[in-house]
């Protein structure tokens, strides 16, 4: 573990026993140089020391995550950081309803005069001790989930027709992750459920926002921050109690436009961008517009967001 990995834990005041715990785990597992490239440090830092702790207690006991909650609550966000913090390469899979098996398994190829398995993500990370990051899980159709059932439970195998089993190396995890109520979404079956731990992730906060700001943007004047923390929030709020959809609603769209304001491109301006045109109806558009000029003067420009 990296002091920048230690430091991250240590300022959130995660318990000292399970930084040792992960200290040791990226100590016993080493990474296979052809996928170190994959042991990414995530653009994004997650904030929220009880989600932190519950996660990295599971995955040191060798359980599989899964991550459920509502839109922008960071579950891809903690899954990026809990596989640079254990150190582990990362193997993403976004389910959608073509994804089937072989994708994860892999498929025959024809190399060197002869059919060989070109192997899928799934098969990858079993054998390299990566970290399988499963986003929308719960619209994988059947022939895909029926993969994951020996894969994540204590078989820790995957059963390849033609070809010899392979076993989970023993870092291995799999974080999968869920919104509710999108479009080709479907329930879990108890099978799959039974083979995670489940985190219902909670939304963000002030202190959460001014974390993840500061961290991303540590030359953003106090009031920028403060500012751009509110926008989230009110905007989470509207879409909380129905009066605009989720589709505004987008953290990294806001993190986006304040690059763009570093940039030059005045704050209202980029934050239209990042947020507001993003709402595709023309009543949700002006109350998010509305939302914004509350928050962000239409005068302001670079130097009243970036010191």
């Amino acid at each position: 573990m990296t002091l920048e990995q230690k430091k991250m834990l240590e300022e959130q005041d995660v318990s000292p026993e399970l930084i040792r715990g992960v200290e040791k785990f990226n100590e016993a597992y080493t990474v296979d140089d052809s996928v170190r490239s994959r042991v990414v440090k995530p653009a994004f830092p997650f904030y929220g020391k009880e989600v932190l702790e519950m996660a990295v207690a599971a995955l040191l006991e060798g359980q599989n995550l899964l991550l459920t909650g509502a839109k922008a609550t960071g579950k891809n966000v903690l899954a990026e950081n809990l596989a640079w913090l254990f150190g582990r390469p990362v193997y993403n899979v976004s389910f959608h309803v073509n994804t089937s098996s072989s994708e994860l398994i892999g498929t025959d190829t024809f190399r060197n005069n002869q059919v060989e398995l070109r192997k899928g993500s799934i098969s990858l990370c079993a054998e390299y001790g990566g970290f399988g990051i499963l986003d929308e899980i719960n619209m994988a159709k059947n022939d895909a989930v029926s993969v994951l059932h020996s894969t994540l439970d204590y078989r820790r195998s995957i059963d390849i027709p033609g070809y010899e089993k392979i076993d989970l190396h023993p870092a291995a995890r799999f974080i999968g992750t869920m919104n509710y109520g999108y479009a080709g979404t479907k329930e879990l079956n108890e099978a799959l459920v039974s083979r995670f731990l489940v985190i219902d992730m909670p939304s963000q906060t002030e202190t959460s926002l001014d974390y993840i700001f500061s961290r991303i943007f540590p030359d953003m004047t106090d009031r920028a921050r403060e500012q751009l923390s509110g926008l989230f929030l009110d905007l989470q709020t509207k879409a909380e109690h129905g009066e605009i959809s989720a589709k505004s609603l987008d953290l990294r769209g806001i993190v986006a436009a304040a690059r763009t304001i570093r940039r030059g491109i005045s704050p209202f301006q980029a934050l239209q961008m990042g947020v507001v045109n993003k709402c595709f109806d023309a009543f949700e558009k002006e109350i998010v517009r509305d939302v914004l000029s509350t928050r962000i003067p239409a005068e302001w420009t670079r130097e009243d967001v970036f010191a």
